[in-house]
């Protein structure tokens, strides 16, 4: 099938937005709310495994916290504190923060050029991306991307396909004739768990995550002299990810 969509995720495969971004934001939540919780950075990684905020919140609670007692509004507590975080991570990137990763702007920029349909498949908030891609790119996000799945737009997050399965039905598009960008072993689950063809671009949280089922591993995109680094995969010699080179990807048995 020819290739006419990519389906990017968001949070460390656009930008290496969760060690200085997110978690930073949480941080930023919890002292606002009076709490003396720390997400350091290899407790984030472990944190990670849990996609979705609020549910990475209540997982750190009943894992991480076992003296804290749950107040009768704990529901409306952590759904206070996830938009409390999804201010400050804004403020942070109206600050300027956080860059798009190596070679994402400009693989956008040719598959726009080339006629390729982008969409975008998240468990991030809305708001979250919205932010990131007005402050990264320049312009509005539906400008760069016709459709965007992000958020809770659908009760199961990854692992689970689902928001992969919303994408696809806006697109009106089979799985065949898309690909997906992702960066870790959950995102890898879902976009595989919907039948897409899959490369991945990992990041320092993810470079031991499991990636079985993906067509490529790489460290990021790359760019002319600055060169990916190939974890798994065959590139025929190229040093930045190109849509030839995506095209060949899809192609592949």
């Amino acid at each position: 099938m020819v290739l006419e969509a990519l389906i990017f995720d968001v949070d460390g495969t656009l930008a290496d937005t969760e060690r200085d971004g997110h978690r930073l934001a949480f941080n930023a939540a919890f002292c606002e709310f009076g709490l003396d919780w720390d997400w350091g950075v290899p407790l984030y990684g472990k944190l990670l495994q849990v996609t979705g905020g609020k549910e990475r919140i209540r997982h750190y609670i009943d894992n991480f916290c076992p003296d804290f007692v749950k107040p009768k509004d704990f529901d409306d507590l952590v759904v206070a504190l996830h938009k409390a975080k999804t201010r400050h991570y804004v403020e942070l990137l109206e600050r300027g923060g956080i860059p798009l990763r190596s070679g994402v702007k400009r693989l956008l920029d040719e598959a726009r050029a080339a006629g390729i349909r982008l969409a975008i498949a998240t468990t991030t908030t809305p708001e979250n991306v919205t932010a990131l891609l007005r402050h990264a790119l320049n312009g509005q996000p539906g400008e760069w991307f016709e459709v965007i799945a992000a958020g809770d737009i659908v009760p199961a997050k990854k692992p689970a396909p689902d928001i992969y399965f919303w994408a696809l039905d806006k697109l009106k598009l089979d799985a065949g004739r898309c690909l997906a960008l992702e960066d870790s072993e959950n995102g890898l689950k879902a976009s595989l768990g919907a039948g897409l063809r899959t490369v991945v671009t990992v990041n320092d949280y993810t470079t031991g995550h499991a990636f079985t089922g993906a067509v490529a591993v790489l460290s990021d995109l790359g760019e002319p002299g600055r060169p990916f680094r190939n974890l798994g995969t065959e590139a025929a010699g190229q040093e930045y990810v190109d849509l030839g080179l995506l095209r060949r990807w899809h192609a592949s048995p």
